[in-house]
């Protein structure tokens, strides 16, 4: 028994330590392309199995040690095995004091940002652009930009908000129970309970190769069966021994019959093979299901050794597949492309989606249904880096892209989005927080979105509805989100909202008064909100000779005469009357209270006065219907709060107004 004890714990040391990436030792190899493309596309596979990581003292680092490591890290660096130089150049900043210089902080940041330790990657982006932010390249910029979307932090340049897709679902989203510690990413429906997706989770006993870029296993197929209708799944397996290699092997898509597989991996032969600057490339393999296991697999003839190719999609019908490239010609980074699956197998020549769909970017992940184009990019103005986009596609003929926003996007990288055929239920990949390993695998369910303000425009003294008022919905901030015209019986609604979402009803009408009202959405249910309109006129007392405004509402903050936010509800009814009535003249007045001195308050109340004309005019007032703007300070008291006498605030606020005085009309 202790003979077999030690020998199982001989055997776990040797897996543990083979589990190990190198720091001091590193095979003499060119960079290389993944299999899957997230965060970056092109990266760098190791052929040898991984040696033991030797940790380095900082009690060995002398002098001279310090430019052999940043060599070292370097050398890591150009070849693309961006988890170890990041160890190197933090071993090299932290523990040994070197010169932070602009070169050595922008690689320590980049070789984080691509391995995906964003939060290490926004610390030496931090600094860099601290010290040299007049010579920081647009494209690091860009990635310290990322970082700071992805860790919550501002950016340095705030993007404005992007235009996201709004359908008539809500959609509930849940991590799966399936997902590793490590990637788990562009998962593919298979069959009629089965989906296929990427992993690099570790299943090896003893031995597991590392791929160098993030330090984790290389990537297989897996397949997991259905659980139930909310997208659970259970028992992941290795998909194929025919198809997983020891290299990467990701993204893959089905013909509708189920019998051919289009997926992506590493370009290589009996080794890995490498293109004119050295880089070994993505291709898109096919392999058919023939007596009950896939064929060897057949590399696809638009493919190159000199640029990549990946992440197949294929049609609903069948006759068409999408994919990523960085082939010469293209928009961007990455681009998508469609060709033609003739019925002999053989594809037609690669065509570009165009400028509505790929930009200067990456276009990534494609998913293609009966009347959408779903992708992933990083894009400026997204939510986080990846975001998913949808493109309606009619006589293949795509628009404009629009992003997909939350809850499917995040701060994050989102990514490999697919849905069903009822499109009702799909899945998708991040790295956003909260998550259980580096990628995990989304499911999401779309349910019937019944958040909807609805009511009907009245008329406040007759209770008349209303036809053709303007009814405009406006998001907590004031900005515009729909406008709808009240039809024959004042109705009118805005369906498809968000829920407990806090919006504003704004309601105008030739001849009537604005209306506004604030209210919340609830969870997935429609409220009713009915806009009361009142008559301009009424708003004329030609008994006082005055507009008759709200004394509630115009006063003055104490020792101010800025215009408060309720004051300019109440003036702009006063703008609505001036405009309407191009003959009417008024003088203003404007009192204090007589806490103070009084040539201050005389001084304050002529500032009130002049400030509640300036607003008047910059509303679209002529000028000429103000006779005058005068200040009467502490003079016309309201009460008897004057010189001496103890009053309570409420009392003394009374007298800080301002009152409208009819010349002729």
């Amino acid at each position: 028994m202790k003979r077999h004890i030690l020998l199982f714990l001989l055997l776990i040391s040797f897996g543990a330590m083979s589990q190990e990436a190198t720091l001091m030792d590193y095979a003499n190899e060119g960079p290389s392309t993944v299999a899957s493309s997230h965060p970056p596309y092109k990266s760098n596979v190791d052929s040898s199995e991984s040696k033991p990581f030797n940790d380095v003292a900082p009690s060995v680092i002398e002098k001279g040690i310090t430019e052999k490591l940043i060599d070292q890290g370097n050398a890591y660096y150009s070849k693309m095995w961006y988890a170890e130089a990041a160890r190197i150049f933090d071993l090299v900043l932290e523990q040994h004091g070197a010169e932070h210089s602009m070169e050595l902080l922008s690689k320590a940041g980049d070789s984080h940002y691509f391995s995906g330790n964003l939060e290490k990657a926004n610390k030496w982006y931090k600094q860099l652009y601290s010290r040299y932010a007049e010579k920081v390249p647009d494209d690091v910029q860009f990635r310290y930009n990322e970082t700071l979307k992805g860790t919550g932090r501002p950016q340095i340049t705030k993007a404005a908000n992007p235009t996201t897709w709004k359908g008539a679902s809500l959609t509930k989203i849940k991590n799966l129970s399936i997902n590793s510690p490590y990637s788990d990413f562009s998962p593919m429906f298979h069959k009629t309970s089965e989906l296929v997706f990427a992993s690099a989770r570790d299943t090896s006993f003893l031995t597991t190769r590392r791929y160098r870029w993030n330090n984790q296993p290389f990537l297989d197929l897996y397949v997991a069966q259905k659980k139930n209708d909310e997208g659970e799944l259970f028992g992941p397996k290795k998909f194929s021994r025919k198809i997983n290699t020891k290299y990467h092997e990701a993204s893959v898509a089905f013909t509708p019959d189920q019998k051919t597989i289009y997926f992506t991996r590493n370009n290589y032969g009996k080794k890995l093979k490498r293109g004119k600057e050295g880089v070994n490339h993505l291709k898109i393999y096919r392999s058919k299901w023939v007596d009950n296991e896939w064929t060897e697999a057949e590399e696809l003839p638009l493919n190159s050794e000199n640029y990549s190719t990946g992440h197949p999609a294929i049609s609903p019908d069948g006759k068409k597949m999408y994919f990523v490239s960085d082939r010469p010609g293209g928009y961007g980074e990455t681009d998508i492309y469609v060709v033609d699956i003739l019925e002999n197998g053989e594809l037609s020549e690669p065509e570009n989606l165009g400028r509505t769909v790929n930009t200067d970017a990456k276009e990534m992940f494609p998913y293609v249904t009966e009347d959408a184009l779903y992708f992933s990019s990083n894009r400026p103005m997204g939510l986080g880096g990846l975001d998913v986009y949808r493109s309606d596609v009619s006589n293949n003929i795509f628009s404009v892209a629009v992003n997909l926003g939350e809850p499917i996007n995040s701060v994050r990288d989102d990514f490999s989005y697919i849905i069903d055929a009822s499109g009702r239920q799909g899945y998708f990949a991040s790295n956003r927080k909260g998550g259980k390993g580096d990628d995990d695998i989304y499911s999401f369910v779309q349910t019937e979105n019944l958040n909807a303000i609805s009511g009907e425009v009245k008329d406040v003294q007759t209770g008349e509805l209303l036809e053709n008022a303007t009814v405009q919905l406006l998001d907590s901030e004031g900005t515009l989100l729909a406008e709808y015209s009240s039809n024959a019986v004042g109705g009118y609604i805005f369906p498809n909202l968000s829920p407990n979402t806090k919006y504003t009803v704004k309601t105008s009408k030739q001849g009537y008064f604005d209306d506004r009202r604030t209210t919340s959405t609830k969870n997935n249910e429609g409220i009713v909100v009915n806009p009361s309109l009142k008559v301009l006129n009424d708003i004329i007392d030609t008994e006082k000779n005055m507009v008759s405004l709200d004394p509630e509402a115009i006063h003055f903050d104490f020792d101010s005469f800025g215009i408060r936010y309720r004051a300019a509800q109440e003036l702009d009814k006063l703008v609505a009357v001036l405009k309407q009535h191009k003959n009417l003249v008024i003088k203003i007045e404007s009192h204090t209270d007589a806490i103070g001195n009084a040539a201050y308050n005389k001084y304050l109340s002529d500032k009130r006065a002049n400030s509640t004309k300036d607003y008047l005019i910059s509303k679209g007032v002529d000028s000429s219907q103000i006779e005058s703007a005068i200040g009467y300070g502490e003079e016309r008291l309201l009460n008897n709060c004057s010189d001496g006498q103890r009053c309570a605030p409420e009392k003394h606020r009374l007298n800080r107004r301002s009152e409208f005085i009819i010349v002729s009309q």
